[in-house]
């Protein structure tokens, strides 16, 4: 029997287009998918060939939420594996946003940030 993977995860952002583009320029990611989806929003779905993150977008944003970390079934952060952190880091830094919580661990290396839409992503090398 083969082993499960996870496939996608699907988060709510104000802009799909905007941030798969980030996605793809920071992790050489390309769009799977881009198109209409559910309550009049838009979705687009933007990784490699074996797994993605669905960006979606409905017809009318609600607002922020309380810390995902405080909140049952909160988005605490998307981990995202590269080959090559410090320039990952430096395209992230390029784009305007502020990097933290560097950490070396056996086996790798890790940093955080926050997107434009509050998602805090993982970025972990383990070279």
């Amino acid at each position: 029997m083969s082993e499960a993977f996870l496939e996608h995860v699907n988060v709510t952002v104000a802009d799909p287009t905007k941030t798969a583009a980030q996605l793809c320029d920071w992790f050489g990611w390309h769009v799977r998918w881009h198109g209409p989806s559910i309550y009049n929003g838009t979705t687009c779905h933007v990784g490699g060939s074996n797994s993605y993150v669905a960006l979606y977008s409905p017809k009318e944003l609600a607002g922020s939420a309380d810390s995902s970390y405080e909140t049952p079934g909160g988005l605490n952060h998307i981990a995202v594996v590269v080959d090559d952190i410090k320039a990952t880091e430096e395209k992230i830094k390029a784009s305007g946003y502020q990097t933290g919580n560097h950490a070396d661990y056996e086996p790798g290396r890790r940093f955080y940030f926050h997107d434009e839409n509050g998602i805090e992503f993982e970025v972990v090398s383990y070279r």
